[in-house]
């Protein structure tokens, strides 16, 4: 009996207070698992009440954002279903205000510029140290935002470092945003008409990104282009 009062009792508590709450959204288990433990370590020692929802898919993302408020979304560009600058255009458009912190496997002289214009308040590569993403969360959170400055892109505790830029490394200025999406899906084998179908494109102006793709890079092959989104670490 006393057993029975006991857990009746734990069931009238009321829910904890939640002060924060985190959408990740990440493809790869383990990376989410290992994020969700930091993320809620450091939350509580700064005092805080954390949720914290794993998703692994873009359209799963993009449902939590239409059904959930959040205080941050931590996202990975490279999601299996969509690419990452659609569904951060997708997020900003249901939520205009919807803090968002990329957390990518692309380099920054790729990315980080397109993803802050396409609403990104932060952005890091998954080769940097637990502080600095702790610095970056913390940062949002407090209703700023967070790029890393240049000198802490070496930092001893972030693991291997990036690569030294170069000519190949930077994306011509000018390829779209689109383009690069579109460049992405080519690059992992899909026809044009599954390009279409989930960027939501006639197949006609699909197969006008790719022809504008091979002017912009010189090229004249489906296959080159393959090659050259390898080179430049794009999927």
């Amino acid at each position: 009996m006393s057993g029975t009062l006991a857990a009746d009792a734990c069931q009238d508590l009321p829910p904890a207070k939640v002060d924060v709450r985190i959408l990740l959204a990440d493809d790869h288990a383990l990376l989410r698992r290992g994020l969700r433990e930091f993320l809620r370590d450091f939350l509580v020692e700064d005092g805080l009440t954390p949720d914290i929802v794993e998703t692994a898919s873009a359209r799963q993302a993009i449902d939590h954002i239409r059904t959930d408020t959040w205080d941050l979304v931590i996202l990975d560009l490279n999601l299996p279903d969509m690419p990452g600058l659609e569904v951060l255009r997708i997020f900003k458009s249901l939520r205009p205000t919807l803090p968002v912190l990329v957390v990518s496997i692309y380099a920054e002289e790729h990315y980080s510029a397109r993803a802050i214009r396409a609403g990104a308040l932060g952005y890091l590569t998954k080769e940097r140290g637990p502080q600095e993403l702790r610095l970056a969360v913390s940062r949002i959170l407090q209703g700023g935002d967070y790029l890393p400055s240049p000198e802490t892109e070496h930092s001893q505790d972030e693991g291997p470092p990036h690569r030294n830029s170069s000519s190949t490394d930077t994306l011509p200025a000018t390829l779209s945003d689109r383009e690069i999406e579109v460049l992405q899906w080519i690059a992992q084998g899909r026809r044009l008409t599954e390009i279409a179908e989930h960027l939501n494109l006639s197949i006609k102006t699909v197969s006008t990104y790719r022809s504008r793709l091979l002017i912009k890079l010189g090229m004249r092959t489906t296959a080159e282009l393959i090659r050259y989104a390898l080179d430049q670490q794009l999927v």
